[in-house]
C-alpha cells in the first residue's frame, strides 16, 4: 500500500466483547500509523472485518457486507479477521472482493501487511496451524463505549463438542497479573475510564499454565488472584466479569464478590443445557447440580445479583424430554435472564457425530420458548427491585435524545438526555 498518511479505515466487529475489545485495539494501532478512523458505512480506504464463527450467520454476515463494500466502494481493500479467518480462510479468501485474510497469528501484524498491500494484488491469505499460537496480546476498547471492554485471556483448553473456539483462538493463555495491573493503571489515567468489563474466552482459566517468579521460588496464577489485585487499585469505580464457567467460578470467589468495593453485583455464567445427559453429549465439565449450587450461592450473598445463563437449544441428540428438563431446570432456577443460541453445525466438531439431529423447525421453536422464559424472569427481577435506589452509570448518544445506562446488578435504564449525567455514575431510583 502507498503511503498510509491521510488513508482511512473502517471496521466492523461480529460477535463478542472480546472481538470488540481487540477491534478498538487495531484501530489504534492503525491510527498510530497514521490512518484516520471511518465509520463503517463512510467511504473508507480499508475495510477491517473481525469475524465471529460460533454460528452460521456470523459467517453469513462477513460475506454479506464484503458483498456490500463491494457494491459502494470497489476500489477500496478489504481484510477479514477473527475465528472465521483462522478457521476457513480459504473460503474467505474465495469471496470476491476481499484482499487480505488474516488468522490469529497474524491480526495484530495487521499495519505491517497493508503496508505491503494494493488492490488488484493477488488475495493473500496469512495463516497458521492453531498449535503454533501460543503469544497473548492484551487488548481494550476505548471511546467506543462508555464501558472498557479488557482482554485478559484467550484460547480455550476445554473441548465442548459443539464449539469451534479451540480451532479458531487456541490453547488457553493470558498475560501475568502485573500486566494486567499495569495496564488498568493506564486506563485509570485517562481519567474517563468509569467501568472495565474483564473478557476472554475462558476468563477462570486465566493464568494456566503460566510459571511466574517469586523470590526464590515459583507460584501460579489464577483468575481470583487477578480480580483481588484489580480491586485494590484506586481510579476505576466499577469492574465486571463478563463469563465464567460454573466449575471455575469457587464459592470462595462468589463471598470475596459479595464484600468488594468495586466489582458488580452480576455474573454471567453459561449452562448450555439444564439436562445431565445432554451436558454430557456436550462434553461439559459440570452437572447441573453443581450450576444450582453456585447460584443458590450467590443469591444467599448477594439477592440483589443479576445472574445471566447462555443456553444451547437443539444440540443432537436433545430429545423433548431432555428440553423440558431443561424448561424446568430454568423455570426453578432464580437467574435473572438467558442468552438463548440455536445450534448450528460447524466442521470439525465432535457434535456433527451425534444422532438424533433435532429438526430445525424444533430447534427454532425451542429458541422462541426460552426467549420467552427469559422476557419474565428479567420482567421478574426487574419488579423485585422497584423503589430501590441504584446506581447507574450513564452514556449519551448525542445522535438521539436519550441517553441510557445499567445498574451495579445489570438493569437498564433509559433516560431523557442530560449533558452533565454522560459518563457518570448517579444514584437511581428504579
Amino acid at each position: 500500500m502507498d503511503e498510509v498518511r491521510n488513508k482511512t479505515v473502517a471496521f466492523h466487529t461480529l460477535g463478542c466483547k472480546l472481538n470488540y475489545s481487540e477491534t478498538s485495539s487495531l484501530s489504534r494501532l492503525l491510527e498510530n500509523e497514521g490512518f484516520e478512523k471511518r465509520e463503517f458505512d463512510e467511504p473508507a480506504d480499508v475495510y477491517v472485518i473481525n469475524t465471529c464463527s460460533v454460528t452460521e450467520n456470523a459467517d453469513k454476515e462477513c460475506r454479506y457486507l464484503v458483498r456490500k463494500i463491494q457494491r459502494q466502494a470497489p476500489a477500496s481493500l478489504v481484510v477479514i479477521t477473527g475465528c472465521y479467518a483462522q478457521l476457513k480462510p480459504a473460503e474467505i479468501a474465495a469471496i470476491p472482493g476481499v484482499d487480505l485474510v488474516l488468522g490469529a497469528a497474524e491480526k495484530f501484524n495487521l499495519a505491517a501487511h497493508l503496508k505491503e498491500l494494493s488492490k488488484g494484488d493477488p488475495v493473500k491469505i496469512c495463516s497458521c496451524d492453531i498449535e503454533e499460537v501460543d503469544s497473548f496480546n492484551p487488548s481494550w476498547s476505548l471511546n467506543d463505549r462508555t464501558r472498557t471492554f479488557l482482554k485478559v485471556q484467550d484460547g480455550c483448553d476445554y473441548n465442548c463438542s459443539f464449539c469451534t473456539i479451540p480451532m479458531a483462538r487456541g490453547r488457553s493463555r493470558s498475560g501475568t497479573i502485573a500486566r494486567t495491573v499495569e495496564t488498568v493503571r493506564g486506563l485509570t489515567r485517562r481519567g474517563d475510564v468509569k467501568e472495565i468489563v474483564l473478557t476472554g474466552v475462558n476468563l477462570g482459566d486465566f493464568g494456566k499454565g503460566e510459571i511466574r517468579e517469586e523470590g526464590a521460588g515459583q507460584r501460579q496464577e489464577d483468575f481470583f488472584g487477578l480480580i483481588k489485585e484489580l480491586d485494590r487499585i484506586d481510579g476505576i469505580e466499577r469492574y465486571r466479569i463478563s463469563s465464567i464457567e460454573p466449575n471455575l467460578l469457587t464459592p470462595e470467589m462468589i463471598e470475596w464478590v459479595a464484600g468488594s468495593r468495586r466489582f458488580m453485583p452480576h455474573f454471567h455464567i453459561p449452562l448450555q443445557s439444564g439436562s445431565n445427559h445432554v451436558l454430557g453429549l456436550m462434553r461439559r465439565r459440570y452437572k447441573r447440580e453443581l450450576y444450582a449450587e453456585r447460584v443458590q450461592l450467590i443469591k444467599s450473598c448477594m439477592p440483589h445479583c443479576a445472574i445471566g445463563a447462555d443456553v444451547i437449544v437443539g444440540h443432537p441428540g436433545e430429545t423433548a424430554g431432555h428440553f423440558a428438563e431443561t424448561v424446568e431446570f430454568l423455570e426453578g432456577l432464580d437467574v435473572s435472564y438467558l442468552h438463548v443460541f440455536t445450534y448450528s453445525e460447524r466442521d470439525g466438531t465432535k457434535a456433527l457425530e451425534i444422532r438424533p439431529i433435532v429438526p430445525t423447525a424444533v430447534r427454532v421453536a425451542r429458541n422462541k420458548t426460552l426467549r420467552n422464559l427469559s422476557y419474565h424472569k428479567m420482567q421478574s427481577f426487574i419488579r423485585r427491585h422497584e423503589g430501590q435506589t441504584r446506581k447507574v452509570l450513564l452514556e449519551g448518544h448525542v445522535t438521539t435524545s436519550l441517553m441510557e445506562g445499567y445498574t451495579d446488578n445489570y438493569i437498564k435504564v433509559t433516560t431523557p438526555y442530560r449533558a452533565e449525567w454522560a459518563n457518570q455514575i448517579i444514584d437511581w431510583k428504579l
